[in-house]
């Protein structure tokens, strides 16, 4: 055996606790670390204790916990490293493949029936849109360039693979902010919107009981999403990645020949995809880079977007009721299933107006401009797109 003149056991050892030391969490770790793992437990908390979209919030928050392990640089593992596992599941957020997918999960999903039963609550879909130009003009006044304030903007459509893919063509350095952003005012829909249909309405407006819709024919149903993916893509081509796909799958869903694959896409390929996107959305939080200045005007203006939409969706109703027979008013209540948060607003649409007339359903009615919201965020993405792209 040869041995260093110089070798020392005790100074190897040390050199060696030192180097690992040096990789360790405990060592590399700094106070925002700290806060977002606090902020990750907490969606995960909000998720399983209180039920608030616990299919995105799990994801999301464990994706927080991934994405705040302090670490070295250089070890390729984080999520911002090319060519770590974190970062190459990462492209289908920075590159906007999971929107699509999730798209045409939602439309495979997807009812239209109550809208075809009474287009006219497109309308209030479309003024929930509102919102999303709303929070543009804000942004523009806070100081943010056109591109960023157009990401900040789609946060008030209220739908995370929308603000996603949108976010991914003008300015993917604000991907995490405003995807948690979006995501978070989502899963706060129960406690955001009450308050708002209640100021807006009064006790009579919520006791309106609509008339029962009409039977949608088949044809109807298959018809529908070939005339609206020629429609609304003639006017925004750029939205043709969402529209494309949700149409194609609703088509698959109501074309009665295709019951395999609508299937495989609601169910399997939607989790899959739901998985990955909120994981990584999650994970893309890393404090050096989401704790800023920034990040804060995004959650603020995101929450004034979110409030605009809810709002517009309810005060539209109460405008268009201006015009209608007294047979033929609109609940205000389903003014804010306006937003793209299916079916949680249109949930909340009739859990508030039970609380006032135990026998008023309204949820089949708030479907309409809920799955109208789907279509308006989309096509409201498209136009950002368009002339900021």
């Amino acid at each position: 055996m040869v041995l260093a003149a110089s070798y020392s056991f005790g100074e190897f050892m040390r050199q060696t606790i030192d180097a690992f030391w040096s990789f360790t969490g405990f060592a590399n770790c700094e106070w925002g670390n700290l806060v977002m793992l606090c902020v990750g437990c907490f969606f995960v908390w909000l998720a399983i204790k209180k039920n608030f979209e616990p299919l995105l919030l799990v994801p999301i928050g464990f994706g927080m916990l991934i994405g705040n392990i302090p670490f070295q640089p250089g070890m390729d593992i984080g999520i911002y490293e090319p060519g770590s596992v974190l970062n190459i599941l990462y492209n289908g957020v920075e590159y906007g493949w999971y929107p699509p997918l999730v798209f045409l999960g939602v439309g495979a999903m997807t009812d239209f029936s109550a809208l075809l039963a009474n287009p006219k609550l497109m309308v209030i879909g479309a003024c929930a849109q509102f919102g999303i130009f709303g929070a543009y003009m804000l942004a523009l006044l806070c100081g943010f360039d056109p591109l960023s304030a157009g990401c900040v903007a789609i946060i008030g459509g209220a739908d995370g693979p929308t603000a996603i893919f949108t976010t991914s063509k003008l300015n993917p350095t604000l991907l995490g902010a405003v995807a948690v952003s979006a995501y978070s005012y989502m899963a706060l829909i129960p406690l955001i919107q009450p308050p708002l249909m209640r100021l807006f309405t009064t006790e009579k407006e919520r006791r309106i009981k609509m008339k029962s819709a009409r039977i949608v024919s088949k044809n109807e149903k298959i018809i529908f999403p070939i005339v609206g993916l020629i429609l609304t893509c003639f006017i925004v081509p750029s939205a043709i990645p969402l529209l494309g796909m949700l149409f194609f799958g609703n088509l698959l869903r109501e074309s009665g020949v295709t019951t395999r694959l609508a299937k495989t896409a609601s169910n399997a390929m939607t989790d899959i995809v739901t998985i990955l996107l909120g994981m990584t959305v999650g994970a893309s939080t890393q404090a050096s880079v989401f704790l800023t200045l920034d990040t804060l005007l995004i959650f603020g203006l995101g929450f004034a977007a979110f409030i605009i939409a809810s709002s517009a969706g309810v005060l539209s109703v109460k405008l268009f009721n201006l015009f209608l027979s007294k047979d033929h008013k609109i609940n205000p209540l389903i003014g804010n299933a306006g937003v793209s948060a299916v079916p949680m607003a249109a949930r909340i649409s009739n859990n508030v107006g039970l609380e006032y007339d135990p026998d008023n359903y309204l949820l089949m009615h708030a479907m309409g401009p809920n799955v109208a919201g789907v279509i308006g965020s989309a096509v409201a993405a498209g136009v950002l797109l368009s002339f900021l792209g």
